[in-house]
C-alpha cells in the first residue's frame, strides 16, 4: 500500500479522496491554487502545496505543476478526483514516466474510451451493445453521409468525437440540414477539442440515462455494482441521481451488467470507470465511458455498502479486489440532490462569503461538500458546493427523507439550487420514477420565474 498519495483536485472530491486515504493509513498531500487557500480540506491537511494562481489552466490543469508538487512533497501516486486531468491520456502517461502511479485506468484505456468513436468499436467488439449509427468518423463526402443517415434513419444526433460535458452536439431532423450541421459540429469540435472529428447516431426521443459502475483490478477481475438513474438533467448536466433505477427488471440490469464486466476484462481496464448508457423501449445503448470515479458515486456506496474511492487506491496498489460479483448485494434505495451555488431558477451563478452553513443529519443522510460558515465560495470554478445523498429502504422512504434533508438544510450569504431541489422532490412525475432525459428542461420550461 502507497504511504503518500498527492490529490490532484479541489472541492468536496479533494476532501473525499483525503478522508479515504486517512481510512488507509495514507498521507495525503493536498494541492490548492490561490482561491482555494482557506479550503477545509488544505486546513485539515498534513500537508499542501500552491500550485498557482486562481485560473484552472495555471493550477489544477498544470501538469509540471502538479508533478512537481509530488516530486517535492515524496509522494508514491497521484490521484485525479473527477473533471480537470482525470480523463487526460496525456497527464497519466507523464504522471507515469515521471516515476508516480496514477490513480485511473492506463493511459491506453483513457485513449480508447476517451475518444468516443475508437470506444464505440471497443465496445461493439466487447458485445456491448451501441446506439445504431455510422461505424466510424464521418468524411467529407456528402452523398455517402447522406447514405449513412438515411440507413440510419431521421432524427439523427452529429457528435463531436472528443466531446463531453454536452458539447460538440447537434440534433438533425432532415437531409436538407445534414451537411450543414456536421460542418458546424466539426468546426466547432476542433476549436473546443482539438479534434474535429464527428460521428453520426440514430437520435432517441424519450430515452431514460442509465448508467453502470465497474471496478477492476491489475488481475483482470472486474465487477459491477448495479446501476444509477441520471436522467434528471439540465443542458446535458446531471442535477439528481438515484440507484437502483426505478421500472428496470432486475434481469435487464444484471445482463448489461455482466457485459460492462467483461468489457473490462477484455480491453483490460483496472480502477473505477462507468459505462453510460441510454435506455429506451426496454433496450439499452452505450454512448460513452467515464474513465474516472463520478459525482454521483455515494449513491452507489449506500446501495452497495462498497467505499469505491478505496477500492480505487487499492487497485492502484496492485491488489486484487476484495469481493466478488456474487458477494456485492443491493440494498435499498439512494437519491443524490447536487446542492450548486447558483439562483435556482434562472442558474445564474451564485459565487461569495457563505454566512451560514447547516448541513441536515439523521438517519440515512450524508453530506459531502468542503465548505463550511464563513468559507468563500470562489468564481473561479464548477459551482457545486456538496452533494446531500440519503438512502433508505424503498424509494419512498428515500424520498421522505430527502426532503426533510433539504428543509433541514441552512446556506446563507449565497443562493443555492435547494429549493428547486425541494419542489422537484414532490412533483408527482418524478415521484413515481422512471422520468426521461428531458424531463426536467420541459419542468423548467413550464414552471418559469
Amino acid at each position: 500500500m502507497f504511504k503518500k498519495i498527492l490529490v490532484a483536485n479541489r472541492g468536496e472530491i479533494a476532501l473525499r479522496i483525503q478522508r479515504a486515504c486517512s481510512e488507509l493509513g495514507i498521507k495525503a498531500v493536498m494541492v490548492y491554487s490561490e482561491a482555494d487557500r482557506e479550503a477545509k480540506y488544505v486546513k485539515l491537511a498534513e500537508e499542501a502545496v500552491c500550485i498557482g494562481p486562481a485560473p484552472s489552466a495555471q493550477s489544477y490543469l498544470n501538469m509540471p505543476a502538479i508533478i512537481s508538487a509530488a516530486e517535492v512533497t515524496d509522494s508514491e501516486a497521484i490521484h485525479p478526483g473527477y473533471g480537470f486531468l482525470s480523463e487526460n491520456a496525456n497527464f497519466a502517461e507523464r504522471v507515469e514516466q515521471s516515476g508516480f502511479q496514477f490513480i485511473g485506468p492506463t493511459p491506453e484505456s483513457i485513449r480508447i474510451m476517451g475518444d468516443k468513436v475508437s470506444a464505440k468499436q471497443a465496445m461493439i467488439k466487447a458485445g456491448v451493445p451501441c446506439v445504431p449509427g455510422s461505424e466510424g468518423e464521418l468524411s467529407d463526402d456528402p452523398a455517402i453521409n447522406k447514405r449513412i443517415a438515411r440507413a440510419i434513419g431521421y432524427p439523427v444526433i452529429i457528435k463531436a468525437s472528443g466531446g463531453g460535458g454536452g458539447r460538440g452536439m447537434r440534433v438533425v431532423h432532415t437531409e436538407a440540414a445534414l451537411i450543414n450541421a456536421i460542418q458546424m459540429t466539426k468546426a466547432e469540435a476542433g476549436a473546443a477539442f482539438n479534434n474535429p472529428s464527428v460521428y453520426m447516431e440514430k437520435f432517441l426521443q424519450n430515452p431514460r440515462h442509465i448508467e453502470i459502475q465497474v471496478l477492476a483490478d491489475k488481475h483482470k477481475n472486474a465487477v459491477y455494482l448495479g446501476e444509477r438513474d441520471c436522467s434528471m438533467q439540465r443542458r446535458h448536466q446531471k442535477v439528481i441521481e438515484e440507484s437502483p433505477a426505478p421500472g428496470i427488471p432486475r434481469k435487464l440490469i444484471e445482463k448489461i451488467g455482466e457485459r460492462c464486466a467483461a468489457a473490462c476484462k477484455k480491453i483490460g481496464y483496472r480502477g473505477a470507470g462507468t459505462f453510460e448508457f441510454l435506455y429506451e423501449n426496454g433496450e439499452f445503448y452505450f454512448i460513452e465511458m467515464n474513465t474516472r470515479v463520478q459525482v454521483e458515486h455515494p449513491v452507489t456506496e449506500f446501495t452497495t455498502g462498497i467505499d469505491i474511492v478505496k477500492t480505487q487506491i487499492m487497485v492502484a496498489a496492485g491488489e486484487r479486489l476484495p469481493f466478488t460479483q456474487r458477494q456485492i448485494e443491493m440494498r435499498g434505495h439512494a437519491i443524490e440532490c447536487r446542492i450548486n451555488a447558483e439562483d435556482p431558477f434562472k442558474f445564474t451563478p451564485s459565487p461569495g462569503r457563505i454566512s451560514m452553513w447547516h448541513p441536515p443529519g439523521g438517519p440515512g443522510v450524508r453530506v459531502d461538500s468542503h465548505v463550511y460558515t464563513n468559507y468563500f465560495v470562489p468564481p473561479n470554478y464548477d459551482s457545486m458546493v456538496g452533494k446531500i445523498i440519503v438512502h433508505g429502504d424503498t424509494r419512498e422512504q428515500a424520498l421522505a427523507r430527502m426532503r426533510t434533508a433539504l428543509n433541514e438544510t441552512v446556506i446563507e450569504g449565497i443562493l443555492t439550487n435547494i429549493p428547486l431541489h425541494r419542489e422537484l422532490m414532490v412533483d408527482a412525475n418524478f415521484m413515481n420514477g422512471g422520468t426521461n432525459i428531458h424531463y426536467l428542461e420541459e419542468w423548467l420550461a413550464a414552471h418559469k420565474r
